[in-house]
């Protein structure tokens, strides 16, 4: 009850009194950048974000709740196509009733969110952009196919970044997209020791946007030097598109991909990801259905996404971050309407999803998920509420999140 009542005065505070808003998405700047010489320019990054989020699981006698705030902070420097950016990121808790994953803190009698206290250097790189060419060197932000398989995990409050070098060059309507990688700063923060888990990893992307279908060809390869067991080397091909159909537009998204180990890893397996998914638009209202599997070799290891933004695809409960090894069939169906309002120029966006989830191999019924998300926007001003809830068969705990958050990023 105590964590209710604090909830629903977090949430009060926080539709009424902040300034703005924070989506599941990458924010824009809503500032241009100030010139300050010839062909010289400076933009100023600020990035706030305050967030009360709750978490229920039968297996602990509380419930946790989590109030903090985030800023980044920072700055990019434009010269003739060159350029130089920094930027620092800090959370700090305002109300601390959950495990933030942070070790030594005693026994916690709290479900995990994952948003630790942290003071760290989010981003710090020099990159060049032509007309058909760009290159970046240092920490950097990296996200491709929609933060499937490499991503920000712009979810939670700290986010990840990569030490890396990143070049990509058009041709025609042909991208090449080559990063190599040293390390992963992680979400967990400058306080853990999971801070961030060093390796070589080598990311190659081929994207033909043909409008309106793209096709996308991919090879990851992560080698861990200490997080052994998932280190792995990842093919696979992504095509996606829509069809007008009078005033209605199809849309699908196929995917395909094989995993198995490399490195050190001490287990060999091979396994498979496939993608199948469709969708009707007409007049603000989108129903999509989609089948994802993250394949299982025979029970011993599963595919893996460890440089993913994982709470994106397999339900807001956060069940299924890390593929159990038995693997995971993803069965669901998305309901999402936007409704033009008047003085709210993005309008009101509702979506409810509801999860099937079962095991590749064994035949386990893992059990079935509901998720909902409210957003609307007002320039740089806006709100998001989300809610998942997980209903078990045996996989996992019952477990309820919900989260508001709102910001504002210029």
């Amino acid at each position: 009850m105590r964590h209710t009542i604090s909830s629903l005065a977090c949430i009060a505070f926080l539709t009424s009194a902040a300034p703005s808003f924070a989506q599941d998405e990458e924010k824009k700047e809503f500032l241009g950048p100030v010139e300050i010489g010839d062909g010289v320019t400076l933009d100023p990054i600020l990035d706030v974000r305050f967030r009360a989020e709750t978490a229920d699981q039968e297996t602990f006698a509380e419930d946790a709740l989590s109030v903090t705030v985030r800023a980044r902070a920072g700055a990019e420097l434009k010269v003739k196509g060159f350029s130089i950016i920094a930027e620092g990121e800090f959370t700090e808790a305002l109300e601390h009733d959950y495990n933030d994953t942070i070790p030594g803190n005693g026994i916690e009698p709290f479900p995990v969110i994952a948003d630790p206290e942290t003071t760290e250097l989010n981003r710090l790189n020099i990159g060049y952009k032509g007309e058909n060419f760009s290159a970046k060197v240092g920490r950097q932000r990296i996200i491709h196919e929609a933060a499937r398989f490499i991503g920000n995990v712009v979810w939670r409050q700290n986010e990840q970044t990569f030490d890396a070098a990143r070049v990509i060059g058009n041709l025609g309507p042909v991208e090449i997209d080559q990063t190599y990688s040293i390390s992963q700063r992680t979400i967990f923060g400058s306080e853990s020791p999971n801070e961030d888990f060093d390796g070589d990893f080598l990311f190659t992307k081929v994207a033909a946007d043909l409008k309106p279908e793209r096709l996308d060809g991919y090879r990851y390869e992560i080698d861990y030097a200490t997080r052994l067991a998932f280190s792995s080397e990842t093919y696979g091909a992504t095509a996606s598109g829509s069809v007008p159909a009078g005033p209605v537009k199809l849309g699908f998204k196929g995917s395909y991909a094989t995993q198995s180990d490399t490195g050190a890893n001490p287990v060999d397996y091979s396994a498979d990801y496939y993608l199948a998914e469709g969708s009707l638009s007409f007049k603000g209202w989108t129903l999509r259905g989609q089948h994802e599997v993250l394949g299982s070799d025979g029970g011993v290891a599963a595919f893996q996404t460890p440089l993913a933004t994982a709470h994106k695809f397999n339900g807001y409960a956060d069940l299924f971050l890390v593929t159990p090894a038995t693997g995971l069939r993803d069965t669901n169906v998305r309901l999402q309407k936007k409704f033009a309002i008047e003085g709210l120029p993005s309008g009101l966006i509702v979506q409810l999803t509801y999860h099937e989830f079962d095991s590749d191999f064994g035949g386990f019924d893992y059990g079935t998920e509901v998720d909902a998300v409210v957003r609307m926007k007002l320039g740089p001003v806006g709100l998001l509420m989300k809610y998942g809830d997980y209903d078990t068969q045996g996989f996992g705990p019952d477990t309820t999140r919900f989260t508001v958050q709102a910001g504002v990023s210029f």
